[in-house]
């Protein structure tokens, strides 16, 4: 999803990587990471300590002098170097301003505490500015010494965390847990301080994703969890005090009080928190633990996570051993430093989510606000769910690298879809449905995970569930709430969309007609595709993975947005979005990767020269770093795959050379190392498949289309065993076309893998030089 607000590029200088010869294995992938790249240019990624898949994240919040705002999208931007607190909750990459979470800042603060914080509403005494300079990141660990002389270093686990705060000798040292200031705001907060036994526990209950968006109005700004905290101090706590809205009651020790959902004026100066302060020049550790079922589940995951004896330093190495051998499963030879940096960054964004969302005892809060149980076999609780974005790149690599994940996450959403009156939702935070963007993703992600070998999930009773959304009208079909960008209905208006075969623009109750027939159509195709696996009957199914036609206007040779009547919108041109969703019509008319030759069939014989143009300028320049809505825009999702359609019109070198133009273009080191918001890690997962020369032929499927190899040889091992081997030794700056390709031993002419390659395992070899070739033909359409 799009960000709202501008960014600012900058660069940083790579952080020191170990010393190795670039022809050999990388064996410390976790040293090449660099938390910071996406924290500019919009990336809207954040640098604090999390572990893979984690549930929380402590990281900083920023301020611009708004305290209802960061200046950012989840609460970091690199421009951005004055922080009111650090928060232990985060989405990575998420599209607006601010996104979500940031629940309970936790602000350092050197002075006496002596006006309420939260009338301190431009951040102006109980927030402190940063240099860089004194800025630490590294996977699992945050460090950062701040203006105010505190220096604060923070460590992880899944559900933990502890920090060392190092206050100056000259001051009063104190620790405000701003429990109501989530990044959205709140509903209500509460705090409890219990100074004798070193201890503050508490809660706030918020939700409202997206809340500021204006297309989601008050549709969005609603409550769907209540996020638990304990911490205890190894240090005494000399006062207490509390606050809510603009007084502050020294020696308090308990105290609610939300702030509400609204923004700026509305909101400014009201909410609720606490304080404890502590000896002149104390060095403080703090141990924190949360959940989202409850105040004794909080307790519970930090006894069984972080010793009472555990140090920062002990929490930081297990947590980047952590890392490092997530970061193994994909093994890469060869490549500069820099090229290295990139990788496996990007490979640790993917793997910030799905998030844990069940307490270590296997409870869990619902999508129906009522706390449930693991299923049996279920291992893990994932929440969070960037549907729109995530199926077309990074479900992909999440089955494909932990399909065990992947099947309690696909388990998760089933489950969450169940206490949600059956309706999957495509876009969900934690446990809250929040209806954002377009589409009906979890049909195409689940039929994605089903061919790619994932199996432990209910996939009879999801399939099902899926099925019968897509074929029976539910309640919320018809209801324009939050429309455009967040409307309520999981298929909305499917009636009419069955009876017309398309959804019309003046009756979809959807963001744009001719988008949510491409979603559909899509996700149609998948779910035909995974009930043939299940013995299904698809045929229905799979007629209406075709209806991507009904809005192609042969006259324009566009999609387009269409009335009821048949009529097609008025005041086309090829960059409108009046149809569309984030997105032009041509960007979107690209997206039929289900049916490519189709595509090219309608387009008259003309679609390499039409692709080319989708690539290029005018003068023949490339043109892949967006700011056109006629040309490729490499932030955002619609238009992903478009690189890789060149394999199935049987000129798979334009492939190669597209896919390498924007690796080596597009993505980089440094702060303003991604193109736009990284979605949860899908921007990431387009560079690592990219990197690697391979890519997801079509959702619901498991074929691999062949690209440009970036590195010599990489080795990847799936958590199954399987085992997948990908070696072009002569591939550089230079050789980036594939002149050959062998499958374990076997020569291969089409530029696709079978499904087996990723079921079984199995060695390509490629053979790359400097000239384009005729090597490899269309892919089959399925």
């Amino acid at each position: 999803m799009r960000l709202l607000v501008g960014g600012l590029a900058l660069a940083l200088l790579l952080p020191a990587l170990p010393a190795q010869a670039v022809d050999q294995l990388v064996t410390d992938p976790a040293a090449y990471v660099d938390p910071l790249v996406g924290s500019a240019r919009d990336g809207t990624t954040w640098p604090g300590a999390v572990r893979p898949f984690g549930m929380i994240s402590w990281s900083p919040t920023s301020t611009r002098g708004d305290q209802t705002s960061t200046g950012a999208a989840n609460g970091y931007q690199y421009d951005v170097t004055r922080v009111r607190g650090f928060a232990l909750t985060h989405v990575s990459g998420a599209g607006c301003n601010p996104g979500a979470a940031g629940d309970i800042p936790i602000m350092p603060y050197v002075g006496t505490v002596d006006t309420s914080p939260t009338a301190d509403t431009k951040d102006a005494k109980y927030a402190s500015d940063f240099s860089h300079a004194d800025e630490i990141a590294k996977p699992g660990r945050y460090t950062v010494k701040l203006a105010n002389g505190v220096k604060s270093d923070l460590a992880v686990t899944t559900r933990a965390g502890v920090g060392d705060f190092a206050f100056p000798t000259d001051g009063q040292p104190n620790l405000l847990f701003r429990t109501s200031n989530s990044l959205n705001g709140s509903e209500d907060a509460e705090i409890t301080i219990d100074a004798a036994n070193r201890k503050v526990t508490g809660s706030v209950l918020t939700g409202a994703f997206c809340g500021r968006r204006a297309n989601g109005g008050t549709n969005n700004r609603k409550t769907y969890y209540r996020l638990y905290f304990t911490a205890s101090f190894d240090q005494p706590v000399v006062a207490t005090g509390t606050w809510k809205d603009g007084t502050i009651t020294p020696g308090g020790t308990q105290t609610t009080g939300g702030e509400g959902y609204a923004t700026g004026a509305d909101r400014a100066g009201k909410g609720s928190g606490g304080y404890v302060s502590f000896t002149p020049g104390a060095k403080v550790k703090m141990r924190i633990g949360i959940s989202y079922v409850s105040a004794q589940g909080a307790e519970d995951n930090l006894a069984a996570e972080i010793r009472p004896d555990a140090t920062v330093n002990r929490i930081a190495n297990d947590g980047y051993k952590d890392w490092k051998n997530e970061l193994q499963n994909v093994r890469i030879t060869g490549g500069s430093d820099a090229q290295r940096n990139t990788f496996y960054t990007a490979l640790y964004h993917v793997l910030l989510q799905p998030n844990v969302f069940n307490d270590v005892d296997g409870k869990y809060l619902g999508s129906d606000q009522q706390i449930h149980e693991l299923a049996p076999g279920q291992r893990a609780q994932y929440g969070t769910f960037s549907g729109w974005d995530q199926y077309r790149a990074h479900i992909q690599l999440l089955a494909l690298l932990k399909p065990e994940i992947a099947g309690d996450f696909a388990q998760s959403m089933y489950q969450f879809a169940q206490q949600n009156k059956g309706i999957w939702d495509r876009w969900l935070h934690n446990n809250g449905p929040t209806h954002v963007m377009t589409g009906d993703p979890a049909a195409p992600t689940l039929a994605t995970f089903a061919a790619m070998g994932v199996t432990n999930f209910d996939a009879e009773g999801a399939y099902d569930s899926l099925v019968h959304q897509a074929t029976v009208q539910n309640a919320d079909a018809e209801n324009d709430g939050g429309c455009p960008g967040q409307c309520t209905g999981q298929r909305p208006a499917l009636n009419t969309y069955l009876a017309k075969h398309y959804a019309p623009q003046d009756a979809c109750h959807c963001w744009g007609g001719a988008a949510e027939t491409l979603e559909n159509s899509l996700a149609d195709f998948s779910l035909a595709q995974w009930g043939s696996r299940l013995g299904k009957d698809t045929q229905d199914l799979a007629d209406r993975g075709t209806w991507w036609k009904n809005t192609y206007d042969p006259a324009v040779g566009y999609q387009r947005a269409r009335k009821a009547d048949g009529t097609w919108q008025p005041g086309f041109t090829p960059s409108t979005d009046v149809g569309f969703a984030q997105g032009s019509s041509a960007t979107y008319t690209w997206m039929v990767p289900q049916d490519v030759s189709g595509l090219g069939a309608v387009m008259g014989g003309d679609a390499v020269t039409r692709l080319d143009g989708f690539f290029h300028d005018a003068a023949g320049n490339w043109a892949v770093k967006g700011g056109s809505a006629l040309r490729y825009d490499p932030t955002n999702e619609p238009g992903l795959h478009t690189p890789w359609l060149y394999n199935g019109l049987g000129v798979a070198w334009k492939t190669q050379a597209t896919t390498r133009e924007i690796v080596d273009t597009v993505y980089g080191t440094g702060p303003s190392g991604l193109p736009g918001n990284d979605d949860l890690g899908t921007l990431s997962a387009w560079y690592v498949f990219a990197a690697i020369g391979l890519f997801p032929q079509t959702p619901g499927r498991a074929e691999l289309l062949v690209g440009s190899p970036l590195f010599p040889k990489v080795e990847l091992k799936r958590s199954n065993g399987v085992r997948l081997t990908i070696e072009a030794p002569q591939t550089s700056d230079a050789n980036q076309y594939v002149e050959s390709l062998a499958l374990n031993g076997k020569p291969r002419t089409e530029s696709w893998l079978p499904e087996s390659f990723i079921t079984s395992g199995g060695r390509i070899n490629v053979q790359m030089g400097a000239a384009p070739t005729s090597w490899g033909t269309a892919p089959i359409d399925h």
